[in-house]
């Protein structure tokens, strides 16, 4: 008799035992999935809607600003604007030199580049007369197109981008390894600053 209890007794440890078991790794699963919807929720959020300022979730170096960068419509006839939400600089130099840096990397709403692919921003320098001294790498002009229209696209779409936005920048002068460029490709003269050109510029704009 006392083997039998014995034997009672052990199974219904074991049986305890495998319940709690079962529990545990049951509650782990459950933790595991909350943190992951947690996770993936916050990550979303904060996709959808950037933040505008403050630490917040994010880190506020990543805080984001809207702007408006234009980009040639298909016919490269126009220049269509594209809001967009880019990181904000600390001060003038670096806040155009986010803008350039979207310019570069192109539109998102199915516009035309008006940067050669691989083209490269090495400064941006806001003078106190109102002229942001841009200078490109050599390869500006070396992967350029070329043409009057592509240039031309490429000249404003830099320059309305940056005096749209940047109420101290009023003319915008294009520079390679930081030495004045002549032209990019022999159609448009760049030794002079460029000014804000509205003919150029479509009706409506391109959520971005």
């Amino acid at each position: 008799m006392a083997t039998k209890r014995k034997k009672r007794i052990s199974a219904i440890k074991s049986k305890k035992r495998k319940k709690n078991t079962r529990l545990f790794i049951l509650s782990m699963i459950v933790m595991v999935i909350v943190g992951f919807l947690f996770f993936f929720f916050v990550t979303l959020f904060d996709s959808v809607y950037p933040p505008t300022g403050g630490k917040g979730v994010t880190a506020k170096s990543k805080e984001k600003q809207e702007v408006v960068l234009y980009f040639s419509d298909s016919n490269e006839r126009f220049l269509v604007p594209e809001k967009r939400y880019i990181p904000k600089g600390k001060e003038i130099n670096a806040q155009a030199e986010e803008l350039v840096k979207a310019l570069i990397e192109g539109p998102k709403t199915g516009l035309m580049k008006t940067f050669p692919e691989g083209a490269q921003l090495q400064s941006v320098r806001v003078g106190k007369d109102g002229i942001a001294y841009v200078s490109f790498g050599k390869n500006l002009v070396e992967l350029h197109p070329g043409g009057s229209t592509s240039e031309i696209a490429t000249i404003y779409s830099l320059t309305n981008t940056l005096t749209s936005n940047i109420v101290n920048i009023k003319r915008v002068k294009i520079l390679t390894e930081g030495k004045e460029l002549k032209t990019i490709k022999g159609h448009i003269d760049t030794k002079r600053p460029f000014t804000l050109n509205r003919e150029l510029m479509a009706q409506g704009a391109a959520g971005g």
